[in-house]
């Protein structure tokens, strides 16, 4: 009976403990699961309300490499800036809020200084006069709170200048642009700096690019070759591989574009004749239009009499049609005879098909009456 007694207690014992060892294990995660919403709800964060400094991005191509800029931008608000809220000698996150991260697509020269491809985060250290741009290795840290010089991938220093107007609002521009290099220019208030991004060996980078999709889509068409021929002739370089180029053009179709192109490619590599043989079965076969722009082409390598020779053949061949007299008024005036160019102008204003032409040949008219080259 004792026994049986004892075997009792110790049960219920068991069970008892056992309920309280599950009511506590069940508080301990019901707690935890409290916590965990909690710290969800915050992290899911607060009601998302206008930024008082927003949130931009702007980004532009530079030869082939993208450049990017995300940053945050401030206003002035009846603030005095630089030397106030923005301290002289102390670097600065050049923006509002987060980083101002900048990203190259390929390696890049600023201020003739070499810098891999990749993210940057975009510091400054404002003075007076002259400032120092900052690339840091470290573009994800906030602001420049955690700025580590030891971190830097890039230092330039460049000088201040004036806006012309004023600038409300923070802007990061890109300036000055060119085949290979843009000026990008921070405004706000009264005050810019800007500095040079220039990608190294462009026509190098170009022809890469160029051999590659070559060896897709583009290598089926006509006019894939055909640019890749074009932008040797036009930036002088390369013309072996462009005439292997212009050569898989014309296998593909053969029209007075990529044959006229071919010619000036064998100019350029001294084989004069054999261009003049093909430019005079080309000709056979071009539209007025396309004969016009040749003619303007030459101009532009500074051939005025050849230029002059496709402007007549055209002429004759299209009597009456526009831009015959255009042509002819560009290849005069190339020449230097204003008088007869003014002539063919005036017979062009005719049959000009719209207002805009009329106009520019009328511009071109008074220009030529103070002596002033139009081509």
């Amino acid at each position: 009976m004792i026994r049986l007694k004892v075997l009792r207690y110790i049960l219920l014992s068991l069970i008892f403990n056992f309920k309280g060892y599950i009511m506590k294990k069940t508080f301990l995660f019901y707690n935890l699961i409290f916590v965990l919403l909690a710290s969800q709800l915050v992290a899911q964060g607060v009601i998302t309300t206008p930024n008082a400094s927003p949130k931009a991005m702007v980004m532009q191509t530079v030869g082939l490499t993208e450049v990017t800029i995300t940053y945050h931008r401030p206003s002035v608000n009846e603030r005095s800036i630089w030397g106030a809220v923005v301290p002289f000698g102390q670097v600065w996150r050049a923006g509002a809020n987060e980083n101002t991260v900048i990203e190259f697509s390929d390696d890049v020269m600023i201020e003739g200084q070499s810098l891999p491809a990749g993210k940057y985060g975009l510091h400054m250290i404002p003075t007076e006069n002259e400032w120092t741009i900052i690339f840091s290795t470290n573009y994800t840290s906030w602001g420049s709170y955690f700025y580590k010089e030891d971190e830097d991938a890039l230092r330039v220093n460049v000088t201040t200048q004036s806006s012309s107007m004023p600038y409300e609002q923070l802007t990061y521009s890109f300036q000055d642009l060119e085949s290979d290099k843009a000026t990008i220019f921070l405004n706000w208030e009264n005050m810019k700096v800007g500095f040079q991004v220039a990608i190294p060996n462009l026509n190098e980078a170009v022809l890469t690019n160029i051999r590659k999709e070559l060896r897709t889509l583009p290598a089926f068409t006509w006019m894939g070759p055909y640019s890749a021929a074009l932008y040797c002739l036009q930036n002088e370089i390369n013309y072996e591989e462009a005439l292997q180029w212009i050569d898989q053009s014309i296998q593909q179709t053969q029209n007075f574009t990529n044959l006229s192109t071919k010619a000036q490619l064998l100019v350029k590599t001294g084989n004069e004749t054999e261009a003049n043989a093909i430019i005079e079965d080309a000709k056979n076969i071009a539209t007025v239009f396309e004969l016009h722009q040749y003619g303007r082409s030459l101009i532009a390598q500074g051939d005025p009499q050849k230029a002059m020779d496709i402007f007549e053949f055209n002429a004759q061949k299209y009597p009456d049609t526009w831009p015959i007299h255009v042509g002819l008024g560009r290849g005069y005036s190339a020449k230097g005879d204003y008088k007869k160019a003014i002539k063919e102008f005036e017979m062009a204003l005719e049959n000009a098909p719209n207002d805009l032409n009329k106009d520019n040949l009328n511009a071109m008219i008074q220009r030529l009456e103070k002596g002033e080259d139009i081509n």
